[in-house]
């Protein structure tokens, strides 16, 4: 059991940091938070360093490593600005999917530009009358000719109006026993016939990257544009729900650490009663406790992600370093506020905004009490 970092490991927290160092600060995140901008320049310049991707197999414009260099860069961005890096780590969101079951023609067409920074990629999953329950679809996908006619609406997609093209799940077979069987993935371009768009609202945090809801109306695609097999959308779905969960627990435990700098940074070199305020046991005890829950975060986020890399698939694992990465987070950022005083309600002390940007990583990708019916359910067992 080695709990140490390799060179290329290491040499990539290394590049990302560098990067975040010199392109992220608080007064470039100000105007794209305030005006809900996605910050095209600096993805831009992460796709041209291979920040992006860097999973993806080298023929498609990546670097061809696993899951755990991918959270690496995810938690470096996100440690240095957690709305940036939130922005730019959640790029090629969905992209994985493309990677596992896409078609060559597929791949070939959609990986390298989202590698690159040239797309950005979305799913889209939930349904605005069905939410946390997907285990039937809606939106469906018929087939006509040589053609897929796509009608539905989906809500909560991530870069959704951005995104070049969207994984949309469909049901492809209403009469399905279970229902779940009859569920596909099509890959939908945006600019199709039929595919709209609008915003759902400003948000609480994360504020740079869109959420929409998207409408497919009578859209017409290729029966190539398949992913995978048919009736398989529904197991892909599960798949892709354990690798990405290992990336928004990378985005949480980011974001705890960025958090935990500012507010170490700040008591450090603020003065009460004539003294520092890090020279005060109680707040020393502070810090010794948000180190040790990131400390353990960590610890559980890298282990999912090495053994996803192993090829082993552990719902049981993904969901409890989501959820433990996601409320070391919120803890941290909440502490982070406290320690700062009326100074981290503040937007020019930024721990307000780790605090917003923390919040959601309880919520997208599965609640954590949804977390809690997957580990439970793997404690538990079926009962008889």
């Amino acid at each position: 059991m080695d709990f140490e970092l390799n060179k290329t490991q290491n040499d990539i927290k290394k590049a990302v940091r560098d990067f975040a160092r010199g392109e992220f600060n608080k007064e470039l995140a100000r105007e794209p938070e305030k005006k809900h901008v996605f910050p095209r320049e600096i993805w831009q310049k992460a796709g041209d360093l291979g920040l992006i991707g860097v999973h993806f197999p080298e023929k498609y414009s990546g670097q061809g490593l696993g899951c755990l260099e991918a959270i690496l860069v995810a938690e470096e961005l996100c440690r240095r600005d957690s709305t940036i890096g939130s922005a730019i780590a959640l790029a090629g969101f969905a992209a994985e999917i493309i990677m596992h079951w896409g078609s060559d023609e597929i791949k070939e067409k959609y990986l390298p530009q989202v590698a690159e920074g040239r797309m950005l990629s979305a799913v889209a999953f939930t349904e605005p009358e069905h939410g946390s329950d997907i285990t039937f679809m809606s939106t469906t996908g018929k087939k006509n000719g040589e053609e897929w006619i796509i009608n539905g609406t989906k809500t909560f997609v991530t870069n959704g109006g951005l995104a070049g093209f969207y994984a949309v799940l469909c049901q492809t077979d209403p009469h399905a026993k279970p229902s779940t069987q009859g569920i596909s993935l099509i890959l939908v371009e945006a600019d199709r016939k039929g595919v709209s768009a609008r915003n759902i609202g400003r948000k609480m945090g994360i504020q740079m990257i869109a959420a929409a809801e998207v409408d497919f109306k009578n859209v017409r695609v290729p029966l190539s544009n398949l992913i995978g097999k048919e009736g398989k959308g529904f197991d892909y779905m599960l798949h892709f729900f354990d690798e990405s969960r290992i990336q928004f627990a990378a985005q949480a435990l980011g974001t705890a650490q960025g958090a935990y700098d500012r507010a170490l940074d700040y008591v450090k070199k603020r003065k009460q009663f004539g003294k520092k305020i890090a020279q005060f046991q109680v707040t020393q005890h502070k810090l010794a406790d948000l180190a040790t829950k990131i400390e353990l975060a960590r610890l559980i986020t890298y282990k999912a992600a090495w053994n996803f890399d192993q090829g082993r698939i552990d719902p049981k694992l993904t969901a409890m370093a989501k959820m433990c990465a996601a409320r070391t987070a919120v803890d941290v950022a909440d502490e982070a506020i406290q320690l700062l005083g009326g100074y981290g309600y503040m937007t020019e002390y930024e721990v307000e905004r780790f605090y917003r940007d923390a919040k959601i990583t309880e919520l997208y990708q599965g609640s954590k009490e949804a977390q809690k019916d997957t580990i439970a359910g793997a404690i538990v067992g079926k009962l008889k």
